[in-house]
């Protein structure tokens, strides 16, 4: 249909690229600075303290210490009222308000020897909410201005210092490389990878593919902006992302056309042949990849859906710009953008190193699989100590300004849970001082303070936790706190929000799970007229995903390396929206790598009827494709990774991780050691299945010796052999 409407075809994709062009400026006023998450209570809670105070809320606190002069405590003579100026001060430098002990004399406010008093500034409410995570660091900027203001109505002798999680996350940058020099690091790694792949003008395509498909999938942004919020974090990462997944479909399909024009067929036909088997291969690639992503669209949280959607969407664009404007491209510039003739015998053989490889993995597959499941296994099981919770501060930075007024704090034996205070809303007509006495009494709770009534004749309480938020002792604390609070009152603050966040969305985790493997289960058992091989394929994806969460832990916990290879202090913690968004980009990726592998070992089956053949032929076909197209992906996601807000960097190593180990255990080892092991019930697909699937059986019958003759070696009959027969 594509090359008999060649000239309807490209005008479509030239339309498409048009309008999509103009889309991208029609979206991008429109994009969502700001993280909304309509159905948790503290997110509702801290909208109305955001309405009332301009300040506060989601947004973490700056924490001020004062430290007096020698023989001065905060009860001398006009120590409360500099104080009272000097927060003050503070309110109007950092934009926002302010809680200390100058507001209501509260003791909790001061340290042991009642020389050292603190306070709380908020800052406004960003416009930009960042991340939902650890993503600490931002706002330090304004420490030294606060500590010059503060001074100079202090009394002589007093010192100011500010601490706080963004204080204390010294090591994060908030700067680093900015889109357009991240995205220009990976369009050349990708021209690198496929110049060494093609060395002809034919590394051009793939890139060319993805210039075309970028554009196209912002249209599919506009179309669903008016039912999904797109927010800023899509718009960021779906060029990224998008050079990576279109280079992958077009690399698949030049790489199998050249393969079948060096068998002489001519242009046209080597395009048929082509889009049968590697455009096959792209179809399922593009629906696992989908599935894998439509699981955050179910997930209470716009912003995940808002990745959801983009990913989605550019992996729809690319599948479709590979499947109708290439086919084009190769039928009609194919030719002048291969090598010579005499250059290009290679291209028709399977890749010598690969197919070695793949003898190795069939001859020790028992040893191999072992190794590698017990690797695998090994990380999985360092997994399970994920932390998805807000840093403590002894995994945050242990020198500098922040860490000095912490240790300061501590010697005045102010306990450091102050550092997550948190806020309540107490609506117009509730009384205010029955609902602080009664949070008073909340184990766990240091001090309540309470701020002056707002205009409408609501209140804010401050609540100071003995204990921080990212600690059991602190979540116990903010859980008592939320049953204590009677009808109407609400609790809010960003570690309630967390911790709310983290519930919401976890929670339903196993649920999606089990839907995207049934979905994709069916879908791969249509693709490889297999039972076997689609069950294998979920259960060493999530091997996979469990092995990368894995070595997030080693990353990013317990940071062995990750200073000196990033440039960047872990903080003992995984952002909460990182695993859940890892998986879903990675369930698709990763099961796109398998799709491509095993469908060229079904397709040797249905050749050859020897399982070994097909493991051999496939993987020697296959293996340089799915190495390049890995390397193309991460440098894509290590270009993500290179500075920026923390958040980001983990996100993006993780799926660069993903990538990495995808690539080399799973694919390169465990794929060819099981398919071997399993031998001839890889292909079993029994009647009743088939009819449910509506695809022809497959049934069980004994593997072909090795040295059988393939059906392409066989004599020819006069009587035709039946369809089912020919393919095992």
């Amino acid at each position: 249909m594509v090359l008999g409407h060649r000239r309807l075809m490209t005008a479509m994709i030239a339309l498409l690229l048009a309008i999509g062009g103009a889309s991208i400026a029609l979206v991008l006023p429109s994009v969502s600075e700001r993280n909304e998450y309509p159905g948790l209570d503290s997110y509702r809670a801290n909208q109305k303290i955001e309405q009332v105070s301009a300040a506060g809320g989601y947004e973490r606190p700056l924490v001020p210490v004062v430290t007096l002069a020698d023989g001065t405590t905060v009860d001398s003579p006009g120590v409360r009222a500099a104080l009272d100026a000097a927060f003050d001060r503070a309110a109007t430098v950092a934009g926002g308000r302010t809680v200390s002990y100058a507001d209501a004399a509260d003791p909790g406010f001061v340290g042991d020897d009642g020389r050292v008093t603190f306070g709380l500034v908020y800052p406004p409410t960003a416009e930009v909410g960042g991340l939902p995570g650890s993503a600490l660091g931002e706002g330090t900027q304004i420490h030294e201005a606060l500590t010059d203001a503060m001074t100079a109505e202090l009394p002589l002798g007093s010192r100011v210092q500010v601490t706080g999680l963004d204080s204390l996350a010294t090591g994060t940058d908030a700067g680093g490389l900015n889109v357009p020099i991240k995205l220009a690091i990976t369009i050349v790694a990708a021209l690198a990878v496929l110049i060494w792949i093609f060395r002809s003008s034919l590394a051009f395509v793939p890139l060319l593919v993805a210039f075309v498909a970028i554009p196209i999938s912002f249209l599919g942004l506009l179309v669903v902006s008016p039912f999904v919020t797109i927010h800023e974090t899509t718009v960021i990462m779906l060029p990224l992302f998008g050079i990576g997944i279109a280079i992958d479909y077009a690399l698949i399909l030049v790489t199998r056309w050249r393969e079948e024009h060096a068998r002489d067929q001519d242009d046209a036909e080597a395009v048929h042949r082509a889009m049968a088997t590697a455009g096959h291969a792209v179809v399922f690639s593009s629906l696992a990849v989908a599935f894998g992503l439509v699981m955050m669209l179910v997930l209470p949280i716009p912003l995940l859906r808002s990745l959801g959607v983009g990913g989605m969407l550019v992996t729809a664009s690319s599948a479709l710009v590979t499947l109708v404007l290439l086919p084009v491209l190769l039928e009609r510039y194919g030719r002048r953008l291969r090598r010579k003739r005499g250059l290009d015998e290679r291209e028709e053989a399977a890749s010598r190193t690969w197919t070695g490889w793949a003898r190795l993995a069939v001859r020790f597959r028992w040893p191999a699989a072992l190794v590698t499941t017990a690797i695998l296994g090994g990380l999985c099981l360092i997994a399970t100590n994920l932390n998805l919770n807000v840093p403590v501060t002894e995994n945050l930075s242990t020198s500098g300004p922040g860490y000095d007024a912490l240790l300061t704090l501590d010697r005045a034996d102010v306990p450091r849970g102050v550092l997550t205070s948190f806020e309540v809303y107490v609506p117009p007509g509730q009384d205010v001082a029955a609902v602080s006495d009664s949070l008073a009494d909340v184990d766990g709770v240091h001090a309540v303070a309470t701020s002056p009534a707002n205009r409408d004749g609501s209140s804010i309480l401050a609540v100071l936790p003995v204990h921080e938020g990212g600690d059991p002792a602190g979540r116990e604390t903010i859980s008592q706190v939320v049953a204590t609070v009677p009808d109407g009152v609400m609790v809010g603050g960003n570690i309630t929000q967390q911790i709310e966040y983290l519930d919401a969305t976890y929670s339903m985790i196993p649920w999606m799970l089990a839907l995207v493997a049934l979905v994709t289960f069916v879908v791969l058992a249509r693709a490889f007229r297999s039972l076997l091989i689609p069950l294998k394929a979920i259960v060493l994806n999530l091997l996979s995903l469990g092995a990368v969460l894995g070595a997030m832990v080693i990353l990013w916990q317990w940071g062995w390396g990750t200073e000196a290879v990033l440039g960047i202090q872990p903080d003992g913690s995984i952002g909460s929206f990182v695993p859940v968004t890892i998986f879903a980009f990675l369930y698709g990726l990763s099961m796109d790598y398998e799709v491509f592998i095993l469908s060229r070992m079904r397709e040797e089956y249905d050749r050859t009827g020897s399982t070994r053949r097909a493991v051999v032929n496939g993987v020697g076909r296959t293996g340089r494709l799915v190495t390049a197209a890995a390397l193309i992906l991460f440098f894509s996601f290590a270009s993500m990774a290179m500075g920026g807000e923390l958040d980001v960097s983990v996100f993006a190593t993780g799926l660069a991780l993903g990538i990495l180990i995808d690539a080399t255990l799973i694919r390169s080892v465990l794929v060819p050691a099981t398919v071997a092991m399993m031998g001839r019930w890889n292909w079993w697909l029994p009647v009743w299945a088939a009819r449910i699937l509506r695809v022809p059986p497959s049934p069980l019958v004994p593997d072909r010796p090795d040295d059988a003759p393939t059906e392409s070696e066989e004599p020819t009959t006069d009587a035709p052999v039946p369809a089912a027969l020919r393919h095992g």
